[in-house]
């Protein structure tokens, strides 16, 4: 073989080489992006070709796939799509998937580990692959109910099994229409999504768990009282109640709400300061008892953690090493201390549950294709923040709130309510959040409920808790207790 022979064989094993590199870096190790660009049509008309599992709600499809003539062959529809949305989210070929339908996407579109011997029947009968469905522990009737007394403030409901931890209700407010971002064009589902990012009241942001957290305001007493009770203090315990309360390594005061005074001597119990919600009372309380027995208390309710129910919570947060009337300021749910309504709920649900608190959840079951239960949760204790003793004298407390205190509108015929009001300042110019958490029947507890409605709702700078978000718990706790009167 002649030298110009042998260098054109050289140059021809060499591009053979080449061509065999380039496909099996397409084909094995650049794959899965390609697969994942979102510009690859291929990719789409096999992700939406498929049938996709429903989500349930008391045995009704809230979510499902229905088939449809065109190239996706099904389309994702959404019954009462704005009252789930928060729970559900999306599934668009646009901006992608969130809420529940990310979390579980692995079950839904049936390619989790769960679904192996699922998916190897489907292959040997030549079947098409089909997702489980997602069964929820949402009450139908409580979250309708949270819905629909919000209305069309900005706010948010959590409701919560205290006994198992299961979530019955969980809105935000103002939500959105997930099958309007379920449409088979992605300029449409592009153009809705930005319509929704450039909206100012952030409907995608599910206020109830995730977004920016908020000042808790007085509901945060009822983590210095259950402080108080584990250090020993009692209901009947006499505790100092100025009218206003000097701040020590500053000339500031604190006043109470209205500038009001919590009694005629200075001192009150700790009952009275819980049920008319004394702010110079608990801030000394506060003060007195330290700031390490708060913040740990705190995190015994949930402060600082991450939780996944399996949507991703956003951690609440204290302040760090707070000095003294920074202390004072946290007390009253003010200064660095945030919260989400979901940890709202945590408190009171653990304290209905005898000071366990149990662990969050909102899928129940999961069910193959066949209908066989894959996937059930089992209630998990997440922590016990107090004893029973303590619980139990915080709930006497808490009732006395909702009997002759601040939360009288929660009041139910026939039924004990125990709950807690808080109105937080958020600004010098804007209206306070207002906030209640309640749970309820006080001697034997079905159901926890967490409100909170920004910046005053429709009432404004003369907002408070009591009158904003009380009767929005009560309007939950009602529809649950008709629920299970019902035998549903």
């Amino acid at each position: 073989m002649n030298e110009p022979i042998r260098r054109l064989s050289a140059v021809v094993l060499l591009l053979f080489f080449t061509l065999m590199a380039a496909g099996s870096w397409v084909q094995f190790v650049k794959a899965k992006q390609l697969g994942d660009d979102p510009r690859n049509v291929r990719t789409l008309y096999k992700q939406f070709g498929s049938f996709r599992g429903p989500i349930i709600v008391d045995g009704q499809a809230i979510v499902s796939s229905v088939p449809i003539d065109d190239p996706f062959n099904y389309q994702r529809t959404y019954t009462d799509g704005p009252l789930y949305a928060a729970i559900t989210g999306y599934y668009s070929i646009g901006p992608g998937r969130s809420g529940l339908e990310a979390s579980e996407n692995s079950l839904l579109d049936g390619s989790a580990d769960a679904l192996f011997w699922t998916r190897l029947g489907e292959l040997v009968a030549g079947t098409q692959q089909q997702g489980a469905s997602v069964e929820l522990t949402i009450n139908a009737a409580a979250q309708k109910a949270a819905f629909d007394a919000l209305g069309n403030r900005r706010g948010a409901v959590v409701a919560i099994n205290p006994r198992t931890g299961a979530i019955l209700a969980m809105v935000s407010t103002p939500s959105y229409d997930p099958a309007t971002l379920a449409v088979h064009s992605s300029a449409d589902a592009n153009r809705v999504y930005q319509s929704l990012l450039s909206d100012q009241t952030n409907p995608l942001i599910n206020r109830a768990i995730g977004g920016d957290t908020y000042p808790p305001g007085s509901t945060f007493k009822l983590v210095v009282a259950a402080a108080a009770l584990q250090a020993g203090y009692s209901p009947d315990t006499l505790i100092d109640a100025p009218q206003e309360l000097s701040l020590p390594l500053t000339t500031a005061t604190l006043k109470n709400y209205g500038g009001e005074s919590c009694g005629p001597t200075g001192k009150i119990t700790l009952l009275e300061a819980l049920r008319i919600s004394c702010n110079t009372a608990f801030a000394k309380l506060a003060m007195d008892l330290g700031w390490p027995a708060i913040e740990s208390m705190a995190a015994n309710f949930g402060w600082g953690s991450g939780l996944n129910i399996p949507l991703g919570v956003t951690p609440s947060r204290l302040p760090v090493s707070p000095n003294q009337p920074e202390v004072a300021q946290s007390a009253i749910g003010q200064f660095d201390v945030r919260a989400t309504p979901l940890q709202m709920a945590m408190v009171a649900a653990a304290i209905a549950n005898h000071g366990v608190l149990m662990k969050p959840y909102l899928v129940n079951k999961v069910r193959d294709p066949d209908l066989r239960v894959i996937e059930q949760t089992t209630p998990e204790k997440l922590s016990t923040p107090m004893s029973p003793d303590a619980a139990a004298a915080l709930t006497v407390m808490m009732q006395a709130v909702v009997k002759n205190g601040t939360g009288t509108r929660a009041q139910i015929d026939g039924v004990s309510v125990a709950g807690k009001t808080g109105t937080a300042e958020t600004g010098l110019h804007t209206p306070p959040h207002t906030w209640f958490v309640a749970f309820a029947p006080a001697e034997n507890p079905t159901v926890a409920v967490a409100v909170l409605v920004e910046n005053g709702g429709d009432i404004g700078s003369e907002a408070t808790g009591g009158a904003v978000a009380a009767p929005i718990a009560k309007a939950v706790i009602e529809a649950v207790l008709a629920n299970a009167a019902g035998g549903n």
